[in-house]
This record gives structure tokens, C-alpha cells and sequence, in this order.
């Protein structure tokens, strides 16, 4: 036998599934807009645009938080909304399901985008590094203190007369 919901229960249900819909869009966009980010990363550390690439770094650092605060939202809520499943429509546990997929797939995308990154930003340190060691070994003043200081010569003979 199916128990009745009585108007109080059912429009609190219909607003914990309302509101965590939101929130699962919310976080949708802030990881489109997190990949937006890394795509155009991507393209700033190509260019070796330092300046660029900082101020990107920013950027998903802030987007970063903003999902990680929005997470700590939606895990008791989707707990709430997992609890109430049994009594909401079909349609609205169709298009939640749907978000969640979506969420999954975008999830995906980031971390591959991330990686591609953190790769092509570990290959232009190694590049620059290893220009850095070519320049100090062409370097011709290196091991002097001064680039006007001529090498001393030393001495081997000391003379005592008075």
C-alpha cells in the first residue's frame, strides 16, 4: 500500500528537488566554466605568456573553491533528495539523473583538460630550464664578482727584504 502525502510533505519534497536541481546546475556552469579556463590556459602557456598564465592560474583557483564550497552543499542534499526519491515523479528524477550525467562527463573533460595543462607547462619548464644552464655555460664573466673585475692573478712567491 502506498502511504498519502499529505501537501506539507509533498511541497517539501518538490522543494529539496527544486533546489538541488539548482545547485546541480550551478555546478555545471562553474565546471564550464572552469574548462573555458583551461582551455584558454592551454593556449596562453603555448604562447609563454607568463602574465597570462598567472593571472589564469587565479582564476581556477578561485573557480576551484567556489565548486568546492558548492559541493559541500549538494552532498547533504542530494542525501535528502535521495531519501524522497521514492515519492518524486519519474520526469524529475529523469532530468536530476540527466544534470548528474552531465556533471560526470564535464568532470571528465576538466581533468583531461587539466592534465593536457599540467603536461605542456612541465615541457615548456623543462624547455626553459634547459636554456637557463646554456646561457650561464656561454656565460663568459661567470665566476667573477664583478664583469669589470680582470681574473687576479695569484701569487706562488712572497718577497721579505725590507
Amino acid at each position: 500500500m502506498a502511504k498519502e502525502l499529505t501537501k506539507e510533505e509533498l511541497d517539501e519534497r518538490v522543494a529539496i528537488l527544486k533546489r538541488f536541481r539548482k545547485l546541480l546546475e550551478q555546478q555545471r556552469n562553474k565546471f564550464q566554466e572552469y574548462l573555458a579556463v583551461l582551455e584558454s590556459q592551454e593556449g596562453r602557456i603555448e604562447l609563454e605568456d607568463g602574465d597570462s598564465i598567472a593571472a589564469h592560474a587565479q582564476l581556477e583557483n578561485q573557480i576551484v573553491e567556489n565548486l568546492a564550497s558548492l559541493q559541500k552543499v549538494i552532498v547533504p542534499m542530494q542525501g535528502m533528495y535521495n531519501a524522497i526519491m521514492p515519492g518524486v515523479p519519474v520526469a524529475d528524477n529523469a532530468s536530476v539523473e540527466q544534470l548528474q550525467n552531465n556533471l560526470a562527463d564535464l568532470q571528465k573533460q576538466v581533468l583531461a583538460q587539466n592534465e593536457r595543462n599540467r603536461t605542456l607547462l612541465q615541457t615548456k619548464m623543462t624547455k626553459i630550464k634547459k636554456e637557463l644552464v646554456t646561457m650561464n655555460l656561454m656565460n663568459p664573466y661567470r665566476g667573477r664578482s664583478s664583469i669589470y673585475a680582470e681574473k687576479a692573478a695569484v701569487g706562488s712567491m712572497i718577497s721579505i727584504e725590507g
